[in-house]
């Protein structure tokens, strides 16, 4: 019994983020609750070890490397200084930064984007004179929206990835359109949402700020972009050809190890490690099959119940765990490649409910505070909710017909 109560209290406080009166944010959480799940006997010591997903971890620190090499070579200052260039209406500028956030972020992660990019279309806009909330809104949830394309775009498609097997391009076929067609409802909704805004029909010309270019490492970077996709192309495991890409990287006599690493996101890894350990005691303290026999009948019963609680899930506990407690009941359906796909889009396109449904939006929410720029939760809601139904429920229409 007691093991199961540890299980509980652990979910629920790694979906609340926090613990009152402890200074425990949700990777403390998820590791001392794992050590607790192991010391009362709910899952075993080796199991534990076990049960972490190397493969998830090697791919996850792999990819933090290539974005730590993007950011210190001026990549993101670039690409924000051609945006000011070729944007001249207030529309094109959303279109723009939705886009570029977007297709970005199925290859860099979206939470890359949402740190690297925040700040700069900040000073962008305020140096334009625009209203920063509904082009820092389309970006947040276009990093979102455009991370669900591709096995590497966020967290839980690595997860999604690891667990199935799935290559590169089995991954990439059906879920192209559905998060090319996203971003443009994502900007249709955010033109009627901010009539106002968008109703100028040019912007006042801006200083393009200077950013340091280091050229070297930026064609380096994206030469082992190329390298890492090639061998995504030739079935390669992802894992594997993103750990090539960061090896070729690290070989240097330029930057300074320290430099690369100080980027990285320990604590993330930390908090996949300990996830690892308490999503499978689900199933060893028998939890996990008590929870597909009560809902196996409703969670399965089509792609759209199952994107319905993917997306219910996701939101209740976050993506990342809702894909752990899930990936257990497809397996045991023969590993099927509808529900993956289905997994790796209702759970990211989740994310853009609220603002804590991503890291990704909290990122550029709390960025935007720091600069004196408000979004509300009830503001985010607005519009990040009805995006949510819409793009869960046209992809789902995409999805139960291609596949």
């Amino acid at each position: 019994m007691l093991p199961k109560i540890i299980l509980f209290l652990t979910l629920v406080a790694i979906a609340v983020g926090y613990i009152p009166r402890f200074k425990m944010n949700r990777t403390t959480i998820a590791l001392v609750g794992g050590v607790f799940l192991i010391v009362s006997g709910g899952i075993g010591y080796d199991a534990a070890l076990r049960s972490i997903n190397l493969d998830t971890i090697v791919l996850l620190f792999s990819m933090m490397i290539i974005n730590a090499n993007f950011g210190i070579s001026g990549f993101f200052g670039i690409v924000s200084q051609k945006i000011i260039k070729f944007a001249d209406t207030p529309k094109k500028l959303l279109l723009v930064i939705i886009f570029t956030s977007g297709l970005l972020s199925s290859i860099l992660l979206n939470d890359t984007i949402a740190i690297m990019f925040t700040p700069i279309a900040i000073m962008v806009l305020l140096n334009l004179k625009r209203d920063p909330v509904p082009y820092l809104l389309g970006l947040g949830m276009a990093s979102n929206i455009g991370s669900a394309m591709t096995p590497v775009g966020n967290p839980q498609n690595m997860l999604i990835a690891s667990f199935s097997g799935l290559t590169f391009i089995k991954f990439i076929t059906p879920l192209f359109f559905v998060s090319i067609g996203s971003l443009v409802f994502l900007y249709i909704i955010l033109l009627l949402f901010f009539k106002e805004e968008f109703k100028d029909t040019r912007i006042s010309s801006a200083d393009i700020p200077k950013f340091r270019v280091y050229r070297p490492l930026l064609f380096k970077t994206l030469a082992s972009t190329i390298v890492m996709i090639i061998l995504f192309l030739l079935h390669f495991p992802v894992s594997y050809s993103s750990l090539i890409a960061a090896s070729i990287l690290l070989f240097t006599r330029r930057i300074k190890p320290s430099r690369v690493f100080r980027e990285i996101d320990w604590s993330l890894l930390v908090f996949f490690s300990s996830l690892f350990v308490v999503t499978s005691a689900v199933e060893t303290t028998g939890i996990g099959e008590k929870l597909y026999l009560l809902f196996k009948n409703f969670i399965f019963l089509n792609i759209f119940s199952f994107s319905f609680a993917m997306g219910v899930f996701s939101n209740i506990v976050s993506n990342v765990p809702a894909v752990m407690l899930f990936a257990p009941f497809i397996k045991s359906l023969g590993n099927s490649y509808e529900y993956w796909i289905t997994a790796a889009m209702s759970s990211t396109f989740a994310g853009n409910f609220t603002i804590i449904g991503s890291v990704a939006n909290i990122i550029v929410v709390e960025i935007a505070a720091k600069n004196g720029i408000k979004i509300s939760f009830i503001q985010f809601f607005k519009v990040g909710s009805i995006v949510t139904i819409i793009t869960i429920l046209t992809g789902s229409l995409w999805l139960s017909w291609i596949i």
